[in-house]
């Protein structure tokens, strides 16, 4: 069974992903960028980080070089990919499953979302390409939630009235425990988003892929 840990402030992931798109400003987000050993920043990425005082040594810069200035190449540790078949966020996710002992690594993006719907939507779906694809256990966190792609048998660790959605990737079967709401084999995107944790786990039973989102903090009754 796969088994995931809630995300909260010292969560340790074994390398970090900065886009270039809505730098996070909560808590959680900033506290994985700023106790991470080293960042991999897609071009323009790296000079939202520089920005907030994140060391350069700390920081590689992987992508086509279209959104960062030459003197921040020269600074900081430049790879150049140009072919254009994979966005930035990609050419950084291949850059980091080449590396030595990388099989399976847990990988934290962030500022992956915001600023362009397109590239919010294109970001989300390609966690599943490298989930499957590269061996690596991507974690995407904003300042709301975050999106875990899984497969199969996975358990969650929750806390009563977190929010879960679950976006089905070619499942035929898709069951559930401890959410509000039972899962089933979801025909479109739209089918299992806004269900609800219980308590302090949620099990789901599946036969394929699945894309998870759960939220940082419970929802308030009113």
């Amino acid at each position: 069974m796969n088994c995931y840990p809630l995300i909260r402030q010292g969560t340790h992931f074994d390398t970090v992903i900065v886009a270039n798109g809505a730098f996070p400003e909560g808590a959680v987000a900033l506290d994985v960028i700023h106790h991470a050993q080293h960042i991999i920043a897609c071009d323009g990425g790296a000079e939202m980080l520089i920005a907030r005082g994140i060391e350069p040594r700390k920081i590689t810069v992987v992508g086509d070089g279209d959104s960062i200035t030459p003197a921040l190449k020269e600074r900081l540790h430049f790879i150049q990919v140009d072919e254009q078949n994979d966005n930035d966020l990609t050419k950084a996710t291949r850059y980091v499953a080449s590396l030595p002992r990388m099989k399976g690594a847990t990988v934290a993006y962030l500022a992956a979302t915001g600023k362009r719907e397109d590239h919010t939507m294109a970001n989300i779906s390609l966690l599943m390409r490298y989930y499957q694809e590269f061996d690596l256990h991507p974690v995407m966190l904003t300042d709301y939630g975050y999106f875990i792609p899984t497969c199969m048998e996975s358990r969650f660790e929750t806390f009563a009235r977190q929010q879960v959605s679950i976006f089905n990737f070619g499942c035929k079967r898709l069951e559930s425990e401890g959410l509000v709401w039972n899962t089933r084999a979801f025909d479109s995107l739209w089918q299992g988003t806004l269900n609800e944790a219980q308590g302090n786990h949620v099990c789901l039973h599946g036969d394929s892929f699945y894309l998870v989102y759960l939220t940082l903090e419970e929802k308030i009754k009113r």
